[in-house]
């Protein structure tokens, strides 16, 4: 039962029909579809990955819903691959933690703090740089489902305002959105200055892969904030 979960789950990743798995996967046992996803997880690059991140979320909502303590395991677990000592390295680890909390407010609560502790140099920095995008994705992400989490920390905007000069144009473009979605209003000339930044990037946008520039992103950061 579970391999035959496993395979049609994979199936329609491959497929690329995200509404047929979101079909699908409420016609079965949640947990029993949290395997199958996190090993689409591994896909990098590929909208097979992104969309198993977004389904991941929602199954993890649901099973919220019915065991919060089982929610939370599934989270400490992608926290555990993230760790040195896992071995592994969490390939997608902090997207689905962020698309977790962005579907459940009780997660978003609990683990916001730990979610922007990876982009923190004196936190649990990721070295390593796609996972440290990864990071910075989820806290995008976080923003715009549930801006109002980042009021209750006082650090989030600096921390958050250092890497729109970053070395590494995707991730100048992620903390301008992330800053556009929390409504940042008092950054508007910091992302105005990236309006000539047309370094090519690849982001997972409203459910989509869309290829565009650091300066579309900061275009559509300063259209959220309406300066």
């Amino acid at each position: 039962m579970n391999r035959k979960i496993g395979q049609e789950v994979k199936t329609i990743l491959r497929d690329g029909d995200l509404l047929g798995l979101f079909d699908f996967l409420e016609h079965i046992p949640p947990k029993k579809a949290i395997q199958p996803l996190i090993q689409s997880f591994y896909k990098t690059g590929s909208l097979e990955r992104w969309h198993a991140i977004t389904a991941f979320g929602r199954i993890v909502d649901k099973i919220a819903r019915e065991d919060m303590e089982d929610a939370r395991i599934i989270i400490r677990r992608l926290m555990w691959s993230l760790n040195d000592e896992s071995g592994g390295i969490g390939w997608g680890a902090p997207e689905a933690m962020a698309e977790a909390m962005a579907n459940n407010p009780v997660l978003a609560d609990e683990y916001s703090r730990i979610l922007l502790s990876y982009i923190w140099q004196d936190g649990n920095f990721l070295e390593y740089l796609p996972l440290r995008r990864g990071a910075l994705w989820g806290v995008m992400r976080l923003a715009q489902t549930r801006p109002e989490v980042f009021t209750t920390i006082d650090y989030y905007e600096d921390l958050v305002r250092d890497y729109l000069k970053d070395p590494d144009p995707e991730s100048r473009a992620l903390a301008a959105l992330a800053l556009g979605f929390a409504g940042r209003t008092d950054y508007c000339e910091d992302i105005k200055n990236m309006l000539s930044d047309r370094n090519s990037i690849t982001l997972y946008l409203n459910n989509e892969l869309k290829r565009l520039s650091v300066a579309d992103a900061a275009a559509m950061a300063l259209e959220q904030l309406r300066c």
